[in-house]
């Protein structure tokens, strides 16, 4: 008795079978998280440290360079980023793909305090932040009003909103883009040069009288009571009276020489929501989290906040990521709808009978609902990917139901039993089943080893589909020939429809049969065919379209603009003003919301359109628009970019190309500058910037050393005094209804409008009298960098932009690879961030994937067969189907990218399996019937058609839903079917041709060894 024979046999036990798979599928579905991908883990460790007032070349020399030094040392570091600007040291460090963050943040805190002691005095201290995710918060929650200034609205959020965000489970951070209150010490140089009073004489009275006192308690036999003192200052009123100097019997106060206020802690940035100043919560979901539960819950507390707010503060939510991910997850549910109908449609036009399709109708569900159960044992989440593999496993699980009915159903029409009938149609496909299905296994197997992000993302997919694979063959080897035992009709009994089918099938037979018999006459030809078809897939794919992953249209458009090095706040206002007024004129326009300044010279925002059911123009017919309304405002060079569509992305523009080199700066920027322009002439970039631009004007101020000796005057005094008067940094900080607000003075702006004003401050000589800078100092301008960058510890400069349209990310890295090789000296390197970098290090992953699958599924084909021919015959129709599909890519309706590269390596075990039935039916026909390989063949090829035929176009029509898709997410699910598609159909028609005359070429003679073996003596 065979295996099969004991479920034909025992129907309750096959149907018991059946129904656990149902139950523990189902179960599961229940249980599995829902995200937009695979849980991915990019950590980037900033350490950011001010030093108000200090030039950028200061900052690089005693705070970037020690502490990068360090930071270097950490493990775990894919690679380091630094910026040294004025008063402002920041440090990046991007950790390996699913490095441990906590570990991350731990060695590099070490690090970075054991370099504490080098840094400057009066420096502060180092402060370290992690991000784990996308570098783009999941949620950007705007609040504005007509009436409250911004630091009210901040200070409004810190004390009621942000503590209820971030207590939500799954919220690793609510931060807040706004304006927190300050103490604000305008002071007047005038009246302080009259009053004989210096800038660090007030620092210093502010740190003694503002002083936060613990000083303990009493304490008897009996009663201990806490003391505390009123030494700090905790209003505006007590700072204005603060003495700062006495004498003749008068007392100088802070009111006398300053302005006090409680205002903005800085100027220089602002935030707005369409247009109007507001502030912002960015909430940016915890470690692994799940991004569809953060907002569910973000948004679930959006009615209880809106409560809360003031009468003339108003809430919207700008920005949220999980609207895309929950409509495009939704998209992929209903593709599987449409598909498994589809797919189940044609059976019934395949096999005529509504009682044969009963069968795969069965089946195929209870293959993706059992997947469901293997997916939860290995950890994995419904997410677009393992959605996707579902869709494509329509077309696979449908396979084993299909080959297995119609088997069954030809020995009934040749006048068994069906009981007979599907004991003997069983046993016959036992082994070619168990070898399908091994070998799509094997197929995705290479990649479950694979590193990196592509790995991480394509695991899930690849075993969840291995997976619905593996249970559809566990079905068609116990439900299916058990179903067809008591469903089909015996022989004869089939209907008008039925009997027309049978005869267009009996009739496609004898057709190709005669005409695949004329095609073995000339071997040859169809060889030397197979021979041009494989040389011509390496120039389809040289020559095809390269990127990481094509663009999906996601509702927003990012945008990012960049001043003069010159540019005020108020020049950054005006022409935000202006950017906002043009885009409110576009048609597609719905909100924007702006973040101006954070960065420096920059703005950057977000224009959102409206929800994709309710707009007519897509992302990408957007975008050019978008662009040349933006180019328009004079005042910014403006790039406008989508948002990446893979995780694990740095942000930024697309192309991000990095320029290293140990030279200096100057020399760096005119070999940038020198690329930047070839770059722009090749017509491949809409945009492009250097992010450093050697265009700062600087004024020095040159102390006159012995000048200053003879008055008794240091070099300290100079900087503590010039540094308090313009720097703006903080002297301590006050208290104020239970929070700590910073004390900041700092000369007035009508005071500071040039360099001329400075020879009118005054410090105070060695003799107690105050003298004017203008005895001590002089000024030289030059010109330095925008910002020192650096890359790896070395002088960088990063070309960044977007690409032209049609162009794609590879070709336009491409480009400027080339160009870089033509003009860059010996000494100058070249290196990756962002998306660019995703793409250098994950683009070509699958490539070698590719191949290693082939490999592997020729020694599982080789182990199931016995053979080292047979395989190679089976995989002869891979080249074909590879062929198919890349006639489409390198034409331009798809692009090389790791969803087609991903459907190539599918197309390795589906088109496999059609030269199993062939091959193995063939080796049949050769030992039991005594055929010669001609023959074998051409029986076993004709026998083989209908299966073989509605297989293929089961699996097509399976991807009509993706072919035809719209909406979030339908780019990506385009290119994968149309690589399927397109291989599979042009794949098989080749291969119905060619894999029997490379049969006929290569397979072992089975008639004459079986003769052989008859006819050897048998030893006693």
């Amino acid at each position: 008795m065979k295996f099969t024979d004991i479920f034909i046999h025992r129907p309750v036990l096959a149907s018991v079978v059946s129904l656990l798979i149902l139950l523990l599928g189902l179960r599961s579905i229940a249980l599995l998280e829902v995200r937009q991908y695979p849980e991915t883990r990019n950590t980037v460790v900033t350490v950011t440290t001010s030093y108000s007032g200090a030039g950028s070349d200061l900052v690089q020399g005693f705070i970037t360079t020690p502490l990068q030094q360090a930071i270097a040392e950490a493990n775990g570091i894919d690679f380091l980023t630094s910026t040294s600007s004025q008063g402002q040291s920041t440090i990046e460090a991007h950790m390996e793909l699913n490095y441990d963050s906590n570990a991350a943040v731990a060695e590099i805190q070490a690090k970075v305090a054991s370099q504490r002691n080098v840094l400057p005095a009066d420096a502060n201290d180092p402060v370290i932040e992690s991000q784990t995710g996308d570098s783009t918060a999941l949620m950007y929650i705007a609040f504005y009003s007509d009436t409250m200034p911004v630091p009210g609205i901040t200070d409004f959020l810190t004390r009621v909103i942000q503590p209820k965000v971030q207590a939500l489970p799954g919220v690793a951070k609510a931060r807040i883009f706004g304006k927190p209150y300050a103490l604000r010490i305008w002071l007047d140089p005038r009246r302080m040069a009259a009053l004989d009073v210096t800038a660090d004489e007030v620092a210093d009275t502010l740190r003694a009288n503002n002083y936060l006192a613990g000083v303990g308690r009493t304490k008897d036999k009996y009663v201990s009571i806490n003391l505390t003192a009123n030494t700090d200052i905790a209003s505006e009123a007590d700072f204005r009276k603060l003495v700062i100097k006495t004498g003749d019997e008068t007392l100088v106060r802070l009111e006398d020489i300053a302005e006090v206020e409680l205002d903005a802690q800085e100027y220089d940035t602002a935030a707005w929501y369409k247009g109007v100043p507001a502030s912002f919560i960015a909430v940016e979901q915890a470690p692994g989290a799940n991004p569809l539960s953060v907002a569910r819950a973000v948004r679930d507390i959006l009615p209880e906040l809106r409560g809360q707010l003031p009468s003339d503060l108003k809430l919207v939510l700008p920005y949220d990521a999980s609207e895309f991910i929950e409509d495009s997850i939704t998209e992929v549910y209903t593709t599987i709808i449409e598909a498994v109908l589809i797919v189940l449609l044609v059976i019934y036009l395949c096999l005529g009978s509504v009682r044969a399709a009963i069968i795969p109708a069965v089946t195929v569900p209870l293959s993706l609902i059992g997947a469901a159960f293997i997916m939860l044992l290995l950890g994995y989440s419904l997410n677009l990917l393992t959605l996707l593999s579902m869709v494509l496993a329509i077309g696979l699980v449908v396979d084993d139901a299909i080959i297995v009915v119609e088997n069954i159903h030809r020995h009934i029409e040749e006048g068994r039993t069906r009981i007979e009938a599907s004991l003997m149609g069983a046993r016959e496909l036992a082994v070619p089943i168990i070898a399908m299905t091994t070998t799509l296994v094997a197929v995705y197997a290479p990649i479950g080893f694979m590193g990196g992000l592509v790995g991480t993302l394509f695991t899930e997919f690849a075993f969840t589909l291995a997976g619905a694979v593996v249970v559809s063959g566990i079905v068609a080897l116990t439900l299916s020939p058990m179903l067809c035992s008591r469903v089909l009709k015996p022989a004869g009994g089939g209907g008008r429809f039925e009997h027309l089918v049978e005869k267009i099938f009996d009739n496609l037979a004898r057709g190709y049969k005669s005409l695949l018999a004329r095609s073995l006459q000339t071997v040859s030809v169809t060889v030397v065919f197979a021979i041009a078809v494989l040389v011509s897939i390496w120039f389809m794919f040289i020559t095809s379209q390269n990127e990481l992953a094509p663009t999906e249209d996601q509702g927003i458009i990012f945008f990012q603009g960049t001043a003069p090095q010159t540019a005020t706040f108020d020049y950054l206002e005006t022409y935000s003003r202006e950017m906002q007024e043009r885009m409110e004129k576009l048609p597609s326009y719905h909100e924007t919301f702006m973040i101006i300044g954070r960065g420096g010279n920059t703005v950057f925002g977000g224009y959102k359109m409206a929800n994709f059911t309710q707009r007519e123009e897509s992302q990408f017919e957007t975008i050019g628009p978008l662009q040349g309304t933006l180019s328009q405002v004079a005042g910014f060079q403006t790039a406008a970019f989508p948002r990446p569509s893979l995780p694990g992305s740095s942000g930024g523009l697309p192309v991000q190309f990095v320029i290293v080199t140990g030279a200096p700066f100057e020399e760096l920027d005119q070999k940038a500058s020198e690329l930047l322009g070839a770059a722009l002439g090749s017509g491949s970039f809409i945009f492009l910037q250097k992010s450093v631009n050697y265009d700062r004007p600087v004024t020095r101020i040159v102390v006159d050393r012995d000048r200053a000796g003879d008055l008794g005057i240091s070099m300290r005094d100079v900087g503590k005094n010039i540094a308090r008067m313009l720097g703006g940094g903080e002297v301590n900080r006050f208290s104020l209804e239970g929070r700590s607000y910073k004390v900041i003075p700092q000369v007035d702006r009508k005071f500071r409008l040039d360099t001329d004003m400075l020879k009118n401050y005054y410090l105070r000589a060695g003799n107690g009298k105050l003298v004017p800078m203008a005895n001590l100092v002089t000024f030289e301008n030059y010109i330095e960098p925008s910002k020192r960058t650096q890359f790896q510890q070395l002088n960088a400069i990063t070309i960044a932009g977007v690409m032209a349209p049609g162009v794609t990310l590879g070709d336009g890295i491409g480009v400027l690879e080339k160009l870089a090789a033509d003009i860059l000296p010996n000494e100058y390197g070249v290196d990756y961030i962002g998306a660019s970098r995703q793409f250098k290090q994950q683009g070509s992953a699958l490539i070698l994937t590719f191949f290693l699958s082939l490999m592997v599924i020729y020694l599982v084909l080789a182990a199931q067969f016995e053979s080292w021919r047979d395989p190679a015959i089976i995989l002869v129709s891979v080249p074909m189907s590879i062929a198919g599909a890349m006639a489409f890519i390198t034409t331009g309706f798809a692009s090389v990218n790791i969803y087609t590269q991903v459907g190539l390596i599918t197309l390795i075990g589906v088109v496999a399996k059609n030269g199993i039935l062939i091959v193995e039916f063939a080796n049949k026909q050769q030992i039991e019937k005594g055929m010669s390989r001609l023959d074998a063949v051409l029986e076993a090829a004709s026998i083989r058609l209908r299966p073989i035929f509605m297989t293929t176009v089961a699996l097509i029509v399976a991807m009509v839903p993706l072919l035809t898709a719209a909406g979030p997410g339908a780019v990506s699910r385009f290119h994968i079917g149309l690589t399927i598609a397109s291989g599979l159909g042009i794949g098989t028609l080749f291969t119905l041709f060619v894999l029997p005359a490379f049969y006929v070429l290569l397979a072992r003679d089975h008639s004459a060894m079986s003769k052989a073996v008859e006819e050897s003596p048998v030893e006693s």
